[in-house]
């Protein structure tokens, strides 16, 4: 495409919209009706000269009308509580039932690294020798020992905020370094799998492994659901910079990483429940069949609000994403 001939041809087009954008609001019915025409042709033009024939120049001139033009049409609208419930009832679920064949599988073969590593470390000394000196092993393992006081060594607020945090932090991070073809992802999942082999193991090599489940299972369903989330979601994301779809590989990263930052939010909120259980209800007094029932109910509660408002938002159209005013302007992919 030969740019000159093309901003020749365009630019009288581009100098009416910009004129008309100065007046404000100061426009006749036909001239509204132009601006809109105007902007849809500019974002057109844009797409052809970014595909076509990029040049930072005109590319920042156009990209900037675009923008004013949009905020024009659209207009603009503060967040209220009406975006919140619409986040918490259909965005959050719809974005989570959206990527369950990514997570889904991320969690059976997560859980079976982690019983498999619990085999190997419960059915092989050497390997629990590798890991640390029998004295302290021991220590860990017994009654009253770490693994059994770890859930009680702080005040149950401080704890659970403590917990909240690490775990928010881990499932941010999933969902931020997925766009890295997902290989960080894989990292954090193994280490966060690696513990759990790591308890199932020295816990069962002391005949003890009953009471680990008893003490992981309440917060641990929960908690561990959130991260397998995360993790798909990000894995997701990183197999968008690999195959994008039908759509530009910007469209498409645009798209699900919004919705990857939406679910950032809504994971915070599912890891502060998780906490709040690991932080009161795992080192409570009650008996263990009560702690795994309120976990097991917890969990149960979080999958029928994923599979059931989420699919049904799911099912409507909603991606997961903002709403159509909030998001850019999706600009023609040209030929």
């Amino acid at each position: 495409m030969d740019l000159d001939v093309y901003v020749t041809a365009h630019r009288a087009e581009w100098e009416r919209l910009d004129e008309l954008l100065r007046r404000g609001g100061r426009l006749t019915g036909a001239e509204a009706d132009e601006l809109v025409s105007l902007y849809q042709r500019a974002a057109t033009h844009l797409s052809i000269v970014q595909s076509s024939a990029p040049d930072p120049m005109l590319t920042a001139r156009l990209t900037q009308l675009v923008a004013r033009a949009r905020a024009t049409v659209t207009g603009t609208r503060r967040s209220s509580w009406r975006d919140a419930t619409r986040f918490l009832t259909a965005g959050f679920p719809a974005a989570v039932y959206r990527a369950r064949h990514w997570w889904g599988p991320t969690a059976v073969l997560s859980v079976l690294l982690a019983v498999l590593i619990g085999w190997w470390i419960g059915t092989h000394p050497e390997v629990q020798a590798a890991i640390g000196a029998p004295a302290d092993l021991r220590e860990m393992t017994r009654p009253g020992g770490q693994y059994e006081t770890y859930y009680s060594s702080n005040p149950a607020a401080s704890f659970a905020a403590q917990v909240w945090t690490n775990n928010a932090k881990a499932a941010a991070m999933c969902l931020v370094l997925g766009a890295f073809l997902g290989i960080p992802v894989l990292w954090i999942l193994f280490v966060n799998m690696l513990n759990v082999g790591v308890g199932i193991g020295l816990m069962s090599s002391a005949g003890r492994l009953d009471v680990f489940l008893g003490l992981i299972l309440p917060h641990g369903l929960l908690e561990l659901t959130a991260v397998f989330v995360a993790a798909g979601t990000g894995l997701r994301l990183g197999w968008t910079v690999i195959d994008p779809g039908p759509t530009t590989r910007r469209t498409a990263l645009a798209e699900r990483g919004r919705a990857a930052v939406g679910m950032a939010i809504g994971l915070a909120l599912v890891l502060f429940v998780s906490g709040l259980i690991e932080g009161f209800v795992t080192p409570s007094g009650l008996p263990t069949w009560a702690r795994i029932t309120i976990g097991i109910a917890a969990e149960l509660l979080f999958l029928a609000y994923v599979y059931v408002l989420g699919g049904r938002a799911a099912r409507a159209g909603d991606q997961g994403d903002l709403e159509e005013p909030d998001r850019g302007a999706r600009l023609p992919i040209a030929a």
